[in-house]
């Protein structure tokens, strides 16, 4: 892939006309839910991991499914339940038929594992996914295996049923770079959605990019170059979530009890680097930052009880740091 665009300019370009594409592709299945659908495509193109947050029925399932038929790539869903165990997710050793002991390649040796209801399994079984998320590998007795490029985890977490849930570990949760929240469609796109399926037609979605071209994509972005303004304010954006700090903003002292570590500020700046391209430009800026530092921070700071005895959300303070 390296030689086919002369430059990265002209690769940049190839990315905007690629991702147009995409978005066509999806929309043939999913009515709406354009800014989820940006979001998990530009995670992918940053190397990242998307934890989507939804009641049951938004068709979460069904979006990471059309986006890996889109993106040409392979996919697997792993349905997380109490008893489920590390084994089932990475594999296991077997002992075969000349007493030898051979691997079976567990769900997780894909390019898209969509993790479902991945509160439901206790902790043990969620930290299967970290060295995987982290590493881009998994370690069975003592043996390290390298999983293929891309890789990319879409988990999906239910917000009204607690019952019978294991919250993630903030270690977990800082993997994601993304967390998003998945809402009820409008009417006219829910009236759409109802006509699309339930005339018993299925919707073909042509692969648009080669898994190869994805890694070249992921390269890319890594190398648009970042003004030193920008970097500066995606850091001091992340040191005033950290209340009773020398940078800490007044509502993080007034609010919020923890806030985002460093692994936030990188993905601020990768994630506007991947907007920047997306939406055609050769750098970032700081409404790059802003456009995506919601999705990033939302689930790196951890409310106070003023904060919840208030009312004030997540999102309300995030949006009062970036004034």
């Amino acid at each position: 892939m390296e030689n086919v665009y002369r430059s990265d300019v002209e690769g940049a370009q190839a990315l905007v006309e690629k991702y147009e594409r995409l978005r066509q592709e999806i929309g043939k299945v999913i009515v709406g839910q354009e800014a989820v659908i940006h979001n998990t495509v530009l995670s992918i193109f940053c190397q990242g991991h998307v934890l989507l947050v939804g009641v049951p029925g938004l068709a979460k399932t069904l979006l990471v499914n059309t986006i890996g038929k889109a993106l040409g790539l392979g996919f697997s869903r792993i349905q997380f339940t109490p008893d489920l165990m590390p084994s089932d997710i990475v594999g296991t050793e077997i002992l075969d038929e000349n007493r030898q002991f051979r691997f079976i390649k567990g769900p997780v040796f894909t390019n898209i594992v969509l993790a479902d209801e991945i509160n439901r399994t206790p902790p043990k079984t969620q930290a299967a996914l970290l060295e995987a998320m982290q590493e881009k590998s998994v370690t069975v007795s003592g043996k390290t295996y390298q999983l293929q490029a891309p890789f990319f985890v879409l988990a999906t977490q239910n917000p009204i049923e607690q019952e019978g849930t294991y919250p993630l570990p903030e270690a977990q949760l800082d993997r994601f770079m993304f967390n998003l929240m998945l809402d009820y469609p409008s009417y006219d796109e829910e009236v759409a959605i109802v006509k699309n399926t339930t005339v018993g037609k299925e919707l073909e979605v042509e692969p648009v990019l080669t898994p190869e071209e994805i890694v070249y994509f992921q390269q890319l972005v890594r190398r648009v170059p970042v003004p030193d303004h920008v970097y500066e304010y995606a850091v001091s954006l992340t040191a005033k979530t950290r209340p009773h700090t020398a940078a800490a903003h007044d509502w993080a002292n007034r609010f919020l009890s923890w806030g985002a570590g460093p692994r936030a500020s990188q993905y601020l700046i990768i994630g506007a680097k991947g907007n920047a391209v997306l939406s055609g430009k050769y750098a970032p800026d700081i409404e790059d930052v802003q456009r995506v530092a919601v999705a990033i921070l939302r689930h790196r700071i951890i409310r106070n009880y003023t904060a919840e005895a208030e009312g004030v959300s997540i999102e309300e303070i995030i949006q009062e740091l970036m004034k």
